[in-house]
């Protein structure tokens, strides 16, 4: 790209734009995770015991994963075909009507079955947006990055969901802290919902100065366009799309059940109160933020696959812990066992977005570095909470851990007999 024909984007520019964009997305896709178990199965679906309220509020969690790859599909075309910069403001834009909407939703009581119903149409919104938020930040980010050092850039907007997490839940934490409960039901739960709207006007700001990728424009002079992209992901990279999609589960599955399900495990089984169990939340995600700059480190040195395959061994190990962390009654041994599973979720979530990048050329990777990330969204997050819940009531927490030990192994297998095949960026 000639300096003189478009705009260079300074390093710092397109860091920070990667990471801003992502912790804002990563923002409002947590508070609904909080609100889900803490908040909804109260207001949205009342009438049912607390176990069975709060499935269904889970389900409704679950349709964001859903439609996560819609909106990698519909968002990778027009990233791949128009460019980076343009499709990254559309899917923020998405994501923010979507989640301040949920802010203003009547409940239950106020409207019946109406209630449920909208907060799933909402829920569908930010799914759409963040399916294609993702993969084009961190494009923005390895595609600008010299070729020794693409885990370390492509870590920088997956750093925006330990932020985006500790935001969230500290927001969580500040209002209950200075709310009544009474209060905090009726509308303080909504604050968080609406004031993510400032975040995404600084957000929208950032992302409209940043230009096209290097990378982008020499695809677009060469003229390696491809009609529709999606079709030719699937006809000519099924491969990658498949065991790229297995590969990259475990990296969903351990982080919903050390955020989601264990909200609820330690508030429902273990008798943590909301801001207990929000405390040892908010304290691990510090070892989820440390371990991901760590993790690129250590990739960009052995290689992008050598990391998750090392990795996913430790989380397959991992699994087998459960019972006895978890069994023990001690709020030491219990805050322990979450950070060491966030600092797992640092190692392998560190490199995973170079690493699925990196499966396509330039031509389709804003579609299917997407689709593979979010198909394993469906795969290892959205019924995982309501599945883990389920084992633990039927057949004991071990069954959790085995729960995830089964889904590392795939990862691991999948990991092991993927293309090493890498494209020219």
């Amino acid at each position: 790209m000639e300096a003189g024909s478009k705009k260079v984007n300074s390093i710092k520019h397109v860091l920070f734009g990667s990471l801003i964009g992502t912790t804002i997305e990563f923002f409002d896709f947590y508070i609904y995770a909080n609100a889900a178990v803490l908040v909804f199965p109260q207001l949205f679906f009342p009438g049912a015991n607390a176990t069975v309220a709060t499935l269904e509020s889970l389900a409704t969690f679950s349709i964001a994963f859903l439609s996560r790859p819609l909106g990698s599909a519909f968002f990778g075309h027009y990233g791949d075909k128009v460019g980076r910069k343009f499709t990254l403001v559309a899917a923020l834009l998405t994501m923010g009507i979507s989640t301040v909407s949920i802010g203003f939703l009547p409940s239950y009581a106020s409207i019946g079955v109406a209630a449920p119903i909208l907060l799933m149409l909402c829920r569908f919104g930010q799914g759409v947006g963040l399916g294609g938020e993702w993969g084009g930040a961190v494009l923005l980010a390895i595609e600008n990055a010299p070729p020794n050092k693409r885990a370390w850039y492509g870590m920088f907007p997956q750093l925006g969901a330990p932020i985006g997490l500790l935001l969230s839940g500290g927001t969580f934490l500040l209002l209950t802290d200075a709310m009544s409960t009474e209060d905090f039901m009726d509308y303080g739960w909504r604050i968080p919902f609406i004031a993510s709207s400032l975040l995404v006007i600084i957000g929208f700001y950032i992302r409209t100065k940043i230009s096209e990728t290097p990378s982008f424009e020499n695809a677009k002079n060469e003229h390696e366009e491809v009609k529709i992209p999606f079709v030719t992901v699937f006809k000519e990279y099924k491969n990658q799309l498949i065991f790229g999609t297995l590969a990259a589960i475990t990296t969903f599955l351990v982080f919903y059940l050390m955020t989601v399900f264990m909200l609820n495990w330690n508030t429902k089984s273990v008798g943590f109160t909301n801001r207990e169990a929000l405390l040892i939340q908010l304290f691990s995600v510090l070892f989820f933020a440390i371990f991901i700059p760590i993790s690129a480190l250590v990739a960009d040195k052995i290689g992008r696959r050598k990391m998750l395959i090392n990795t996913t061994v430790a989380i397959a190990i991992f699994g087998f812990s459960f019972p006895f962390f978890l069994n023990s009654g001690s709020t030491f041994l219990v805050t322990f066992f979450v950070c060491l599973g966030m600092s797992l979720m640092g190692f392998i979530y560190g490199p995973v977005g170079t690493f699925l990048s990196e499966l396509f050329p330039t031509s389709v990777r804003y579609t299917g570095a997407s689709l593979t990330f979010n198909m394993a969204g469906i795969l290892g997050a959205a019924f995982a909470p309501m599945v883990a819940i389920w084992l633990s009531d039927k057949y004991g927490i071990g069954s959790v851990g085995m729960y995830l030990t089964i889904a590392a192994c795939i990862s691991l297998v999948s990991l092991l007999v993927i293309s090493k095949e890498e494209h020219k960026f």
